[in-house]
């Protein structure tokens, strides 16, 4: 016997066009783009075997088969996130499964600690986490959540602050001794820094500082340059191969060692880069993935 509802998701992108008003906007708010709202649209009209939308050159409206069609699939997703919540939130232990992407430095680094005290205190939900050096398409990836680096774009996405993420400057101890310690922005500048290369765009990412009150975003210039997975930046500082710019939470522990990495320029910080949870609007919350969140902002909250 075939699955009777594998077309949910197609149902789900008709909705979003209704309730956004465009292919455009809906794709926004499914994190997706127009043309694969488009064909989810048209894939429904097919199996329905009638037209649901009405597209003009200046908007979309309804037929009547669509409009009733959409109040229908509006009181049913009402009904099964009802269920769902009635299952994992009246039982009083709560249930279920949350995806969840993650960039390698917050998966390494903060999100082990972070977790812990949620899967200790539900240990019956089933966590997945998804560490990758990309922006994933939280819909038709399928996940439920996804942290963040950087200020949120206007994307239609919810967006929940969880730090703002300070940052050193840190080189081995040999390197420091083999080439001297740089006391200023100028001094730094002739040494060997170690760049990133940011995947959305192929640009080096700035190196953030505050110079006498003043918010300076500096870019370092260098014939070694690090792309794809920004830890290496750090791997590469420890092997003594030149200076890097990384957040605290990930070189506090080489710092502490001594050994490992020192810190540099102190006088020049100051300046954060925000982290932040988001979830797309337009779907009901399960139980475990709104838990996960309010323990994620918690356990933040306490730690910074």
């Amino acid at each position: 016997m075939g699955r009777r509802f594998d077309h949910l998701a197609d149902v789900e992108a008709l909705v979003a066009v209704v309730d956004h008003g465009s292919l455009t906007a809906a794709a926004v708010a499914l994190s997706t783009t127009p043309s694969v709202v488009s064909r989810a649209v048209a894939r429904l009209e097919a199996r329905l075997g009638g037209q649901m939308l009405r597209r003009t050159t200046r908007r979309i409206g309804l037929t009547e088969a669509g409009r009733l069609y959409v109040e229908q699939a509006r009181a049913a997703f009402h009904l099964i996130d009802d269920a769902e919540r009635a299952v994992q939130g009246e039982a009083g232990t709560l249930t279920g499964q949350v995806r969840i992407s993650v960039p390698t430095t917050y998966g390494h680094y903060r999100l082990p600690a972070l977790l812990r005290g949620f899967v200790q205190r539900h240990p019956q939900v089933r966590v997945e986490v998804n560490i990758a050096n990309r922006n994933v398409d939280l819909v038709a990836e399928g996940f439920d959540l996804a942290i963040r680096l950087g200020e949120l774009p206007d994307s239609g996405l919810v967006g929940r602050k969880l730090e703002d993420a300070s940052l050193s400057v840190v080189a081995s101890s040999d390197y420091l001794a083999a080439h001297g310690t740089p006391t200023s922005l100028a001094a730094l500048a002739l040494h060997t820094c170690l760049p990133f290369v940011l995947p959305s765009s192929g640009r080096v990412a700035p190196w953030l500082f505050r110079v006498e009150g003043d918010d300076v975003d500096w870019t370092p210039a260098s014939r070694i340059e690090v792309s794809d997975d920004v830890l290496g930046v750090v791997s590469l500082a420890q092997a003594g191969v030149g200076l890097c710019q990384s957040y605290d939470f990930i070189v506090d522990a080489p710092l502490q060692r001594g050994a490992d990495l020192v810190r540099v320029l102190p006088q020049l910080a100051g300046r954060t880069r925000p982290f932040s949870l988001i979830y797309a609007p337009h779907r009901r919350l399960s139980a475990a993935s709104r838990a996960l969140i309010d323990a994620l902002v918690e356990a933040t909250s306490r730690a910074t």
